[in-house]
């Protein structure tokens, strides 16, 4: 038997964070299949083949709740020979939905599936210290005088944690957009303290709603500190760093 693996995000109404979505499970099928191509090194033994699938859930913004598309998931997982599910949340910070909402869904399709699939949460992307790697490549890239990291973040104490450990590692400020410190907030103090290059790097997985959002916001920005050059950096995107990244918390 083999396993499973599901990708949950959180949703949304814009149509591009699905469309990554789908390219991002593509990419982490293929590096699937390649290693499961690879000659297996002991002499003489012959492996059985195996099938390993790769589905994408959302948390919100879909008809049905996350609990019932795991159940379809598993049961069509289970379908093609696969006995145990790995689900991966695709969330930066270990907010409410990670910490609480995604367990519970779980726990649902597990009392309805019983034990016909196995189902094994994995850490949150976010839990990956690799993304850090993937993030200072973005800020090498540009040198301006200052950087703002900016996340959505989470009412839920303490989950603003990571980010603000990234941050300091980077030599950045952490900013948060649906929490304080706000972006407007952490660009004045810069301002004052008499910074006039200042680069928005986007800690979020695809482009979307929040994201124009962000530019928005930017152009205010620009508006108010005429003086100042602002950089707006691209979110993660889906690429094959990020799926090396998935692919090794599949198997933590």
């Amino acid at each position: 038997m083999s396993s499973a693996y599901l990708l949950v995000s959180h949703g949304s109404r814009d149509p591009r964070p699905e469309i990554a979505m789908q390219q991002l499970a593509g990419l982490v099928q293929n590096k699937l299949q390649k290693n499961l191509q690879k000659p297996t090194p002991a002499i003489g033994v012959v492996s059985s083949p195996k099938h390993e699938m790769v589905g994408i859930a959302f948390l919100e913004m879909r008809p049905e709740p996350l609990h019932e598309q795991i159940r379809q998931f598993a049961q069509s997982a289970f379908a093609s020979g696969c006995d145990r599910l790995k689900i991966l949340p695709l969330f930066l910070l270990p907010g409410v939905h990670v910490m609480t909402d995604i367990p519970a869904e779980i726990a649902l399709a597990q009392k309805i599936l019983g034990q016909d699939v196995i189902i094994d949460l994995q850490p949150y992307l976010g839990s990956h210290p690799g993304l850090e790697t993937l993030l200072a490549k973005q800020i090498a890239a540009s040198k301006p005088q200052a950087w703002i990291v900016l996340t959505h973040g989470s009412r839920r104490p303490g989950s603003q944690q990571p980010i603000e450990t990234i941050a300091a590692n980077l030599r950045a400020v952490a900013a948060y957009w649906s929490v304080s410190p706000s972006l407007e907030s952490q660009v004045e103090q810069l301002v004052t303290a008499g910074n006039r290059e200042i680069a928005i790097l986007p800690y979020f997985l695809f482009a979307g709603g929040i994201t124009d959002a962000i530019a928005q916001a930017i152009e205010k920005l620009k508006l108010q500190f005429p003086a100042v050059t602002f950089q707006m950096a691209q979110p993660l995107g889906a690429s094959a760093e990020l799926a090396d990244l998935i692919e090794d918390l599949m198997y933590k």
